[in-house]
């Protein structure tokens, strides 16, 4: 199976693509979507077009077939929150254009699934996407959350295939 997760930015909008064979995790790709923010009122819309299609070019090249998003983390700043908001919408709606089933993890989920406590540092993070991913190379702190929120998505995909099967043994 393969997996995208992708980590909401507005500027910076992380991905990363594993694959996911019985218990085995690799790397396939990983990478940042960028917007550059410009001057004017129409540029928000402009910043999100171009996110969505970057967006979709990476799930067109690497053809995942599931996906998986981090909710918005919420600040003191509402304005900035919403922009974000607007930003993990991209990140629902493209890969649902797809036909993927997304899911949605909090980022102390992806954090204790990945590091093994809630409130790791994004060197903790980085540091244990590489031990899951020997040799990847990545593109950038949102790329390293990506990669994680994939691996968060597989394992817990893992968990839930491994009790729909104990549960079909326990009831034929």
């Amino acid at each position: 199976m393969r997996v995208i997760g992708i980590d909401p930015g507005l500027r910076n909008l992380g991905w990363g693509v594993i694959e996911v064979r019985g218990t085995r995790l690799s790397h396939v790709a990983n990478g940042i979507c960028h917007s550059a923010p410009g001057n004017g009122d129409g540029d928000l819309a402009l910043r999100l077009c171009s996110l969505h299609t970057q967006l979709t070019e990476v799930i067109r090249t690497y053809q995942p077939e599931t996906a998986a998003v981090e909710h918005t983390f919420v600040n003191k700043d509402a304005v900035a929150t919403l922009k974000l908001g607007q930003a993990r919408g991209i990140a629902l709606l493209v890969p649902a254009q797809f036909g993927l089933t997304v899911g949605e993890y909090a980022p102390n989920a992806v954090k204790k699934t990945v590091v093994g406590v809630g409130h790791a540092a994004k060197q903790q993070i980085d540091h244990m996407v590489r031990l899951h991913l020997p040799g990847v190379q990545i593109a950038g702190p949102d790329a390293a959350d990506a990669l994680a929120i994939a691996i968060c998505h597989a394992h817990h995909w893992q968990s839930g295939s491994r009790l729909q099967a104990a549960l079909q043994r326990a009831a034929g």
